[in-house]
């Protein structure tokens, strides 16, 4: 299966099971439904890293804030060339072709996480005091986007992500400065986020395939104790009730049409205190990240969707593995609850598109986190150009096991094929890393196969030793030329293989495999030893039969404790 054959897989598979949306979404009791009345599941993704960075995107985890990141770049190679590099960066990482792909994927929404800079001054920078500078070159990409958007039958969803002045004490996601006021301790910051929010809706009113308004992205701050918590245990959280009603009141003065979307303190979770509705087409947001993908899970929301009457919409998740993903897309989603995850692409892996950075950007990481020298400010410049220019589409790495984690698994717990493959008359290599797509349990098995922590109350664990190449339990390494292979394979692990066989007949299956201290590993229960040493060896694991058609064969590691795989071998009898 090619990448474009299962894109247009997915893309049918969903068209056969929700009806094509059509004109303004709006709220139907606990419903979302298009103007036709039917209700309409929203399955999205979060254009996070283009109008606003965050550092672990960047893998400058300790640096944070854009603005933090600005300011160094600026110390390399100048502010002319550092906003060169950012021009390049918005021009280049979302464009038509995201889009186009997202809806050939079975996507149909999209949510734009929008950065105030980009559409208006800071309040301590206006030329005077209380009026606003309008940006329109923020605006006309917003314009471009929802014209892609349009073409593709996706509804945009405008996120202010970052609000004037900040709205949380976690910092990077509002690039928030906290030696300045942040939105709650600013009135000023306040008029201008309602003035903003007045703005886009006066220029996007009659738009149908804007999908709503997400007021203000997980705010998070205790107005108990500010600037030293997130809001969680907060139990009436007026300031945010009260100024999310002054911008749905701003709104509703040019705009009656377009869905408001609310969100709670405590990253958008905590709800405590929420006064009765005050706007008919109004939807509440909960986001979830490395829980449970259980009952207990979202009980909460559920209920204050039944008792508040709104509807519910799982605005940001992701993060996590593709069991998890499928776990959690298929939880909301059998309880009519639609999802956007978070994001599209970044550096690193984990999500539908993977930009590579390019070696030079690793020099910049090195020094800015202090772990290396300060380059050249030729050599910087061109790594940043680099950068900008791998942020394009057709310079990403598409990752087809998540897709299918997030659009076919939930609603199909079968295997797939990682690759076409046909086993003939010819030997035929499989590399180990190409194991099915699908379920844990059912694709492979793997000891770790997701991050629980905010369930678990311990550290953030990656699911994957080598967060490299595939986003499952299996753990997946390089050797030094970049070819991925299967690592920390050990006792009890599995992983499943498919073909297509053209006759039946029997094969012997041999792998490549190693372990410094020894281990058996198998096909369909039946063990071979790979010796101890830790060089590349050839393991006979025996004979199979197989039918002709689709056809799978079990790797697994039967006494493993760091045994490693590079492929399979079928060698036609």
């Amino acid at each position: 299966m090619t990448f474009r054959t299962a894109a247009l897989a997915f893309a049918a598979f969903l068209g056969s099971t929700t009806a094509q949306a059509e004109g303004f979404l709006q709220v139907s009791g606990t419903q979302i439904v298009d103007g036709s009345g039917k209700p309409v599941i929203l399955r999205g993704m979060g254009l996070g890293g283009w109008m606003l960075q965050e550092g672990y995107m960047l893998q400058l985890g300790e640096v944070g804030q854009q603005h933090r990141i600005r300011a160094k770049l600026v110390e390399l190679v100048g502010e002319e060339r550092t906003a060169t590099f950012y021009r390049a960066w918005l021009d280049n990482h979302t464009t038509r072709a995201d889009i186009d792909q997202m809806a050939g994927w079975g996507f149909n929404s999209v949510r734009l996480p929008i950065h105030f800079n980009q559409l208006t001054l800071p309040a301590d920078q206006e030329p005077r005091a209380g009026q606003d500078t309008w940006l329109e070159d923020g605006f006309r990409r917003i314009d471009r986007l929802l014209e892609w958007s349009k073409a593709n039958r996706i509804y945009l969803i405008l996120d202010l992500h970052a609000a004037p002045g900040g709205q949380g004490n976690d910092l990077p996601i509002s690039d928030r400065d906290p030696a300045r006021p942040s939105l709650w301790q600013s009135e000023e910051n306040q008029r201008k986020t309602v003035a903003l929010w007045a703005r886009i809706a006066a220029r996007y009113r009659d738009e149908p395939w804007i999908g709503g308004y997400d007021l203000i992205n997980e705010p998070n701050w205790s107005f108990a104790t500010p600037g030293k918590g997130n809001g969680c245990d907060d139990v009436d959280n007026k300031p945010i009730w009260d100024l999310q009603q002054r911008i749905t009141a701003a709104i509703r003065k040019v705009d009656k049409k377009h869905v408001v979307i609310v969100e709670g303190n405590c990253w958008g979770n905590n709800y405590k205190g929420l006064p009765p509705a005050w706007d008919a087409n109004m939807a509440l947001s909960f986001h979830k990240y490395w829980n449970r993908n259980d009952a207990a899970s979202i009980a909460d929301i559920k209920a204050l969707r039944t008792s508040y009457g709104r509807p519910i919409w799982l605005g940001e998740s992701g993060e996590n593995s593709n069991g998890w993903y499928r776990d959690a897309i298929a939880l909301v989603e059998n309880d009519g609850i639609g999802w956007n995850f978070w994001p599209l692409k970044k550096i690193g892996f984990n999500q539908p598109l993977e930009i590579p950075p390019g070696d030079g950007w690793a020099k910049i990481v090195a020094w800015m986190t202090g772990k290396g020298e300060k380059p050249a400010a030729d050599e910087a410049f061109a790594a940043m150009m680099t950068l900008a220019e791998n942020t394009r589409f057709d310079r990403n790495i598409p990752k087809p096991d998540v897709i299918d984690a997030m659009l076919r698994q939930p609603h199909d717990n079968g295997s797939r094929p990682f690759a076409a493959r046909l086993l003939g008359a010819a030997p035929l290599t499989v590399a180990a890393v190409d194991y099915d797509l699908g379920p844990p349990t059912i694709a492979y098995r793997d000891t770790v196969d997701a991050n629980y922590h905010v369930a678990t109350g311990g550290e953030r664990t990656p699911w994957n030793n080598g967060t490299t190449y595939r986003n499952d339990g299996v753990d997946i390494a390089r050797e030094a030329d970049g070819t991925p292979y299967v690592s920390d394979f050990v006792t009890g692990e599995f992983m499943r293989y498919s073909a297509d066989v053209a006759t039946a007949g029997r094969w012997a299956v041999a792998a490549r495999a190693r372990s410094v201290r020894g281990g058996r590993i198998g096909i369909d229960g039946r063990g071979a030893a790979v010796p101890a040493g830790g060089g590349w060896q050839t393991v006979k694991l025996g004979d199979v039969n197989l039918p002709a058609g689709r056809a799978t064969v079990s790797l697994g590691a039967i006494d493993c404790g760091d045994c490693e795989v590079a492929e399979l071998v079928f060698t036609p009898r």
